[in-house]
């Protein structure tokens, strides 16, 4: 008879998730481990159910990103019922690496609501960057540690395993720029790697900022990128995961060569369970990434 305490542990987004499945390993089986956005939508359009509500309020740890899309989350913690759940804010554990949202020359504007402040936005896609997993699986490593502390060493020793694996992906990631002929990419989407071309001294160029709710792109934007392509003589426009390509396909249409290809980098922003059934990983889609990445920049 299975006399184990079992543990709740409730993540909003696949790289939490997948994280947490890694440091768990072989104590998976008393631990019910949840990821809340698991139907394809993104964080930016996630609305919690009252079922999801009450599986935060009642879990022993809650790992979520902690941006202004999860502004929901803060109302829940508010009020949640296990007033000793042990919560990780991925932007928080971060501290000073978290980046502020960067508005780069060429990007189209936001749409300002009436009166609002001039707030920093903070860029919310930690997860992009193999260097922040790194750092975040140890704080999560040692807050399960906090949880379950019968299996506090087998936790650490789980984590600093593949954190091992993350370490050499970062390498594969340095040595392939370092290796490449272009160091800017350009982005016909949104841009939510800015974490991933710092880490590697990329430039890079796009339509939008990361948590953009805009969707059209106007005609200076548009000129402005197919210049650029034009001038940098990059061979490639990328687009996230999700995408429809349509600006990309406009930008080249724009261009003097017009036969530029259209590349997409996956964002995690739309993992769904079905990915995981099938035996998709963060660092897969990492591996993925890099691999795309060469291609934009060989």
């Amino acid at each position: 008879e299975n006399t184990a305490k079992t543990y709740s542990v409730v993540t909003t987004i696949f790289p939490e998730y997948d994280w947490v499945r890694e440091i768990l390993g072989a104590a998976a089986d008393n631990c019910e481990l949840t990821m809340l956005l698991d139907s394809g939508v993104d964080l930016h359009n996630f609305q919690p159910t009252a079922a999801d509500i009450l599986k935060v309020s009642q879990c022993d740890v809650f790992i979520y990103v902690g941006g202004e899309s999860d502004e929901w989350a803060e109302d829940v913690l508010a009020q949640a019922e296990n007033k000793d759940m042990i919560v990780v804010n991925l932007l928080e554990a971060l501290g000073d690496d978290v980046k502020e949202e960067e508005v780069k020359e060429g990007m189209e504007a936001e749409e300002e609501e009436e009166g609002a402040e001039e707030e920093a936005e903070y860029d919310e896609h930690v997860w992009l960057s193999v260097k922040n997993a790194a750092a975040l699986c140890e704080v999560i490593a040692g807050k399960l540690g906090e949880m379950d502390e019968a299996n506090r060493a087998l936790y650490a020793a789980n984590a600093a395993a593949y954190i091992e694996k993350l370490n050499e992906l970062d390498a594969a990631y340095q040595a392939a720029v370092d290796a490449a002929s272009y160091k800017t990419v350009l982005f016909g989407d949104r841009f939510p790697f800015r974490y991933l071309v710092d880490d590697y001294g990329l430039d890079y160029y796009a339509a939008f900022v990361g948590c953009s709710a805009e969707t059209e792109a106007s005609f200076e934007t548009v000129t402005f990128l197919a210049d650029k392509l034009d001038e940098l003589g990059l061979g490639s426009v990328m687009i996230i995961d999700g995408s429809d390509g349509e600006i990309a396909e406009t930008i080249i249409e724009n261009t003097e060569k017009k036969d530029q290809e259209i590349l997409t980098l996956d964002s995690m922003q739309s993992t769904a369970s079905e990915d995981i059934a099938s035996g998709t990983t963060y660092i897969s889609i990492m591996e993925k990434n890099l691999a795309v990445l060469k291609q934009a920049l060989q």
